[in-house]
């Protein structure tokens, strides 16, 4: 049976306890035992005293002698009609080392005696004074030594505890027995329902049913069973979505080679020598490229690992205008969008060019492209400044603000978007490329007039692993 197994335990705390109250019982029983003793050598020492007071003549010396042995003790003394009598005596082997009345004995006391007779090695005297049997006196008292007391003491513990032992060992047994009929099987059986459920958890015929007889061991498999219910369901909602995902990248993929067919007919439109085919050729080509971007966005959100930055020193000044450059090219035109710095010339951060490049024009994009779909002038800023601990990079804009629901799903792909036809992929990857930074993208105030984002990089960078996601939006 092995200590680190509950019924090993169990029998192992079983057997100690009942040691340990065994040992408790022990003591009163050694006090119990030694009265006994002594109150027995009292009893024959009155006996041996009666051949003395029936004989008015004085016994041989070989006769009191054999009267003291049998009695197991040297003298003894009666005291009747308040005289002290001495009736059996021989010599002492050494003087008297200590007095006990019995009559006067409380358990403590006893238990204190008991205890320092059984360790007392010496063979010593003691007188014992006591009560004679059927009122043969006043008291009686004897002198006798203390070794034949110990060694009847000792035999006697030896025999309680070899008893009590075997009580204990049996008790063990059978407490463990039950242990194993009531509690083990059971826990058994739940451990086995749970390797099996996982080898297979998405198959439901796995999942446990609650039939446990102990209420506690009902409520673990119920709560299990639950819990077993939920992942299945998981499992399976996940293998769904993962065939339903392989389905939108495989038609992605069609529709945007289809697309960019069309794309390439769209863009000889704008030759047509028909005015109206040429005013309208732009909106073509515009709508089109705008369902490409959001296959390719698509198919790369699918398949894409983003890499670990690579982090170098850089003119945080310099990327900046670099983003502007591109954002105001890309403007429509139509609406007047002005990008406004508010950097340090000389702010060098460190951290992944590329990367942070791509956060900023999916930010600056944002923005930008919110203003013009107001059809008002507006202003885009970008700040930034740092602090002993990190850098941050601050994007506003005097754009609508974002709907309640781009709020409630900002950085969640395909659901957070406040541009009509926009797939919410830009906050995400900028905030996983933020994130595996060891930094933070927020959202510092989203109201009518406009919006602005929060970045913070670290400067002691702790690069986390990069989740799947694609560049662009």
């Amino acid at each position: 049976m092995k200590l680190n197994t509950i019924s090993g335990r169990f029998a192992a705390l079983t057997i100690i306890f009942v040691m340990l109250a065994e040992v408790l019982i022990l003591l009163p029983a050694l006090a119990s035992f030694r009265l006994d003793y002594l109150e027995s050598r009292l009893e024959r020492g009155q006996i041996a005293s009666l051949a003395v007071l029936a004989s008015d003549e004085s016994l041989a010396d070989d006769l009191e002698s054999e009267l003291l042995q049998n009695a197991g003790v040297f003298n003894v003394v009666l005291r009747r009609n308040d005289i002290r009598q001495l009736v059996l005596q021989s010599k002492l082997p050494g003087p008297v080392a200590e007095t006990y009345d019995l009559r006067e004995q409380g358990v403590v006391q006893s238990i204190d005696d008991a205890l320092r007779a059984l360790l007392n090695r010496r063979n010593e005297v003691i007188r014992v004074i006591g009560a004679p049997v059927n009122q043969a006196g006043q008291l009686i008292e004897i002198t006798m030594e203390t070794q034949s007391l110990r060694d009847s003491m000792i035999d006697f513990g030896v025999r309680l505890l070899v008893l009590s032992a075997a009580f204990s060992i049996l008790t063990a047994i059978l407490l463990n027995l039950a242990v194993q009929r009531l509690v083990l099987v059971p826990i058994r059986r739940v451990i086995s329902h749970m390797v099996s459920y996982a080898q297979a958890p998405e198959d439901p015929r796995h999942i446990i049913t609650p039939d446990a007889r102990l209420a506690e061991l009902r409520d673990a498999e119920a709560a299990l069973e639950a819990m077993q219910k939920t992942v299945t369901s998981s499992l399976k909602q996940r293998e769904r979505m993962a065939q339903l995902g392989e389905a939108v990248a495989k038609i992605s993929h069609d529709l945007r080679n289809i697309l960019t067919t069309a794309q390439i007919f769209a863009d000889r439109l704008e030759d047509s020598g028909d005015p109206k085919v040429r005013r309208a050729a732009p909106k073509l080509v515009n709508s089109i490229s705008r369902a490409v971007n959001l296959c390719e966005t698509t198919l790369a959100f699918g398949r894409a690992e983003e890499p670990a930055p690579t982090l170098s020193r850089f003119n945080l000044a310099q990327l900046a205008a670099e983003v502007v450059e591109a954002e105001t090219l890309a403007g429509t035109g139509d609406v007047r969008v002005e990008f406004l710095t508010d950097i340090p010339p000389s702010m060098t951060i460190r951290a992944d060019r590329d990367q942070l490049y791509r956060v900023l024009a999916n930010l600056t994009r944002n923005a930008r492209q919110a203003i013009e779909g107001t059809g008002q002038p507006g202003t885009v800023e970008i700040g930034a400044g740092e602090s002993d601990s990190d850098w941050w990079i601050r994007v506003g804009d005097t754009g609508p603000g974002l709907p309640e629901k781009a709020r409630e799903y900002l950085f969640k792909p395909f659901a957070g978007s406040a541009r009509k036809g926009g797939t919410g992929l830009g906050l995400t990857i900028a905030a996983d490329l933020v994130r595996g930074h060891g930094g933070r993208l927020d959202l510092v105030r989203s109201d009518s007039e406009g919006s602005e984002f929060m970045i913070h990089i670290p400067r002691d960078m702790a690069i986390l692993p990069m989740r799947r996601m694609a560049g662009g939006r």
